[in-house]
């Protein structure tokens, strides 16, 4: 359907800065299409001090003006000729798209782990005896056995985790389960049940 004067934002020219209105980026467009630079710099001045009243005031004004004018530049597609009062070489930067990161594409045994508790393993490998050595072994066995418990439905097993410390670790840690205690975990889902037995009581 077409009706005359009536149209969409998705049928208009995209904005620069959408922050700013389809207003302002008209009032840019006209300050460009200025004919003398005197024209162009009272209109820019002009527009600045509009956009400055939809920011809000945060940190440094003179960071905040210095903003203010790169996005016009930025606005005017940089076809603005006037003279601006800061440097707008860095306003090119703004709309750069950042570089995509590098994905860890590190293949562990099993992902129910984790990455980092194989770093952990790898390091208990060549550690040496003592307390720091075995305050490690504590802290990975309890937080296998946590893994296992998230990611096993509830399950775990601690014959599996010292099962798992010994083949992950080239069987330089073995867990003695006569003695070695686990931390008690009680999974959130079960922990809730508890809680709301409580409530009921």
């Amino acid at each position: 359907m077409n009706i005359k004067g009536l149209d969409y934002n998705t049928q208009r020219e995209r904005l620069v800065l959408p922050e700013y209105g389809r207003e302002v980026q008209q009032m840019v467009d006209h300050c460009v299409a200025l004919p003398t630079r005197a024209e162009r710099q009272h209109c820019a001045e002009a527009i600045v001090r509009v956009m400055e009243r939809m920011v809000p005031r945060t940190g440094d004004s003179n960071d905040l003006q210095h903003k203010l004018w790169d996005h016009l530049a930025l606005m005017s597609n940089f076809k603005l000729d006037i003279d601006y009062p800061v440097d707008i070489e860095q306003a090119h930067k703004i709309m750069q798209k950042p570089k995509p990161m590098a994905y860890p594409m590190n293949r562990i045994p099993v992902r129910h782990y984790g990455n980092m508790m194989f770093e952990v393993l790898n390091m208990l490998k060549d550690m040496p005896e003592g307390r720091d050595r075995e305050e490690l072994v504590r802290l990975a066995a309890n937080q296998m056995k946590r893994d296992l418990m998230l990611w096993g439905h509830g399950s775990s097993d601690n014959e599996k985790v010292a099962s798992d410390l010994a083949r992950y670790t080239d069987g330089k840690v073995q867990l003695d389960l006569g003695s070695f205690r686990f931390e008690r975990f009680v999974p959130e889902a079960r922990g809730m049940e508890k809680k709301q037995q409580r409530r009921r009581k």
